[in-house]
């Protein structure tokens, strides 16, 4: 049986969480439009500093805070390489914290599609104007 496009993107968000560099949890992100694959982002620390798997997580109220979340990655590459997102669909294994809720939300992102919820809940991602929230099962 052929897997629908939703499935396939995930399938690709979950190999690039294997690039995670944070013990704590691996997460992948892609960005896609007119199911073309944009952009990929993973979390880990800033370009060119140590990672957690090197010296540790930099902990604050139970979370770590060396990690930059793999959504702001996926944004990050595409502004790097002068490339648009507006109108795409992002993939998350994880669904998205507030923080970069907004910031998705700032990008003209039209769609998010999660595989699992944060821990906090996804209580934020309800009413949101002009975006699809989609709990991928």
């Amino acid at each position: 049986m052929r897997t629908d496009w939703d499935h396939y993107f995930m399938q690709i968000a979950t190999v690039v969480a294997t690039r995670s560099t944070c013990p704590r949890r691996s997460v992948g992100c892609v960005l896609v439009r007119d199911r073309m694959l944009l952009s990929t982002g993973y979390n880990g620390s800033i370009r060119g500093t140590p990672h957690c798997t090197e010296i540790g997580c930099m902990l604050k109220d139970g979370s770590c805070i060396r990690t930059v979340h793999a959504e702001v990655n996926a944004i990050s590459q595409a502004a790097r390489v002068g490339l648009g997102i507006e109108g795409a669909t992002l993939y998350s294994t994880l669904s998205p914290c507030w923080s970069c809720t907004k910031q998705i939300l700032n990008t003209g992102v039209i769609r998010i599609v999660y595989s699992e919820a944060y821990r906090l809940g996804t209580e934020h991602l309800n009413n949101l104007p002009g975006v699809a929230i989609v709990h991928l099962v």
